[in-house]
């Protein structure tokens, strides 16, 4: 395994925080700092990572509530694809939706991201796919070489994101699913935004939702 990967469990949707570095470099990125940053950063200064950039599956409230105090925190890029950047400046209104309280918005993207793009974490290259359905501007992103997706709210063990939000698409989420994560080989393990790991063999298998 090349990377070292912290996954904490927070906020009250219970959403994954993936904190992820190159042992070699100690360069880290945070995926989707989704609440408590004390939590975020404690365990950054705990694993020594120097954090450069944020990057965000999409942009739904519980994905992104601790990104304005991790990013003062660290002064790491915020890297996100263009579709969503709308939905992050709503944060507000997200949250008066859900009945929830209001927080400071959040800070703007330093970066637009999307398919094509070349990131990097520390000496390990990771490519970006675009998984639209979830929310328009939903990405996934693929470490080939732990064999690894983390694949936000789009594809979960047994499950699929939902659809039923601002930006929501049934059809364009399982076409996403089919041509950009299951065209990833079996073993490779989804780390997603909710609930337990699995694989893309897994699911390609038994996802009641991908199972024609």
């Amino acid at each position: 395994m090349t990377l070292q990967i912290d996954r904490l469990t927070l906020g009250m949707v219970e959403t994954h925080c993936y904190i992820v570095g190159d042992p070699v470099t100690k360069q880290g990125v945070i995926i989707d700092p989704s609440a408590e940053a004390s939590r975020i950063l404690e365990t950054v200064e705990a694993r020594g990572w120097h954090i450069g950039e944020i990057w965000l599956t999409h942009a739904h409230f519980d994905h992104v509530l601790a990104l304005g105090e991790v990013k003062t925190a660290t002064g790491a890029t915020i890297k996100m694809h263009k579709a969503d950047v709308s939905l992050l400046e709503h944060l507000p209104e997200q949250l008066r939706q859900f009945d929830l309280p209001a927080v400071p918005p959040p800070p703007a993207p330093d970066v637009l991201i999307d398919a094509g793009d070349v990131l990097q974490i520390g000496d390990v290259p990771i490519e970006i796919r675009f998984t639209p359905g979830h929310t328009r501007g939903h990405l996934s992103f693929v470490a080939h070489a732990d064999r690894i997706v983390f694949s936000g709210d789009c594809l979960f063990a047994g499950s699929i994101g939902r659809t039923d939000t601002p930006g929501g698409d049934h059809a364009q989420l399982i076409e996403s699913i089919r041509t950009q994560l299951l065209a990833l080989p079996d073993d490779y393990r989804v780390a997603a935004g909710h609930m337990d790991e699995t694989t893309i063999g897994k699911e390609r298998a038994t996802n009641p939702f991908l199972i024609d």
